[in-house]
């Protein structure tokens, strides 16, 4: 029975939420599915990356690359790349391919955050900042405004940094979004993630294929000179017809940034792996992608939505 009973954990705020954002479910039966030989990850335990690991930790700053268990921080905090993730650590979706915690931070905020940021990254000396955060459907404006402070604040501090800004959805709230793209900010993404028939079965039910469309379209069309930017994870079932038409309606919202990874299951309660695609496969859809017109696609089995986001620095 007690497989059945939701691992749960008191965050330092005092928030109760869901571990890796996911209950016990039918999908623990499945067994986890043995990596490729072109996924496994060497070790690189460098000393930059032993740095900026003990800059996050001093500064209690939140790190996608920590939350959601990402294969890729060592490589990318070894070359001076961080995401850095606000609004806390817990969301309030559940998404099955992610394994950040999930609960109701029912409105906390440290308002000291966008300071705490802009201080680390002036600190850190990086030239490409990556901003993210969970969901908080629990505040108004979706965190909009923390965003648009905490990129002001990293302006104030590091005016020559470029910043992107990865933002949940917002439910589509149009003033939302227009915040962030009044805050001076470089690129402005939101991540599609799947493909349409799947997305129901992949992300949390408010989020949504058309919305995430949507956002990015408006994010476009308000603000013309913001690099924009999605994402898609493969593996999950989803068909060549199916990822081709995914590239078609991105590209009809004026995106001009597309990236494509491997789905990996962060735990056995998330969905399983349905393929394992080989770089070949990658390149393949790379350049399928570039075809279309994508002014910069990154695509690999290690791929994902911020990896090495400095690449695109030439855009801005």
């Amino acid at each position: 029975m007690e497989n059945l009973i939701p691992t749960k954990t008191i965050k330092e705020n005092g928030v109760v939420a869901i571990k890796n954002g996911i209950k016990p479910n039918p999908n623990k039966l499945i067994p986890v599915e043995r990596k490729p030989s072109w996924l496994r990850i060497k070790p690189q335990n460098s000393s930059k990356y032993k740095e900026l690991k003990n800059i996050v930790s001093d500064k209690k700053l939140n790190t996608v690359c920590e939350e959601a268990m990402c294969p890729n921080i060592q490589e990318c905090w070894s070359h001076g790349t961080a995401t850095f993730m606000l609004l806390g650590s817990v969301c309030t979706r559940a998404c099955r391919f992610c394994a950040v915690d999930t609960g109701n931070p029912k409105g906390n905020l440290d308002k000291d955050e966008p300071a705490k940021v802009a201080n680390s990254i002036a600190y850190m000396n990086l030239n490409y900042a990556v901003l993210t955060s969970v969901n908080r459907d629990d505040l108004s404006d979706g965190g909009a405004e923390h965003f648009s402070n905490t990129i002001q604040a990293i302006k104030e501090k590091a005016p020559e940094v470029i910043v992107e800004a990865l933002v949940p959805d917002f439910l589509g709230n149009k003033q939302s979004i227009e915040i962030l793209l009044d805050s001076n900010l470089e690129v402005f993404a939101q991540n599609l993630e799947t493909v349409n028939r799947l997305t129901k079965s992949v992300r949390d039910p408010r989020a949504g294929y058309d919305q995430t469309l949507e956002v990015l379209s408006y994010a476009k069309q308000y603000s013309p000179s913001v690099i924009t930017k999605t994402s898609l994870m493969f593996g999950l079932g989803e068909t060549e017809e199916e990822i081709l038409k995914s590239f078609a309606d991105i590209k009809q919202t004026g995106v001009d940034v597309l990236t494509l990874g491997q789905y990996m299951r962060p735990t056995v309660n998330h969905l399983p792996v349905k393929k394992w695609y080989t770089p070949e496969e990658f390149e393949y859809f790379k350049d399928l992608a570039i075809e279309i017109g994508f002014l910069e696609v990154a695509s690999g089995p290690m791929v994902r939505s911020s990896y090495r986001a400095d690449r695109i620095a030439y855009l801005v």
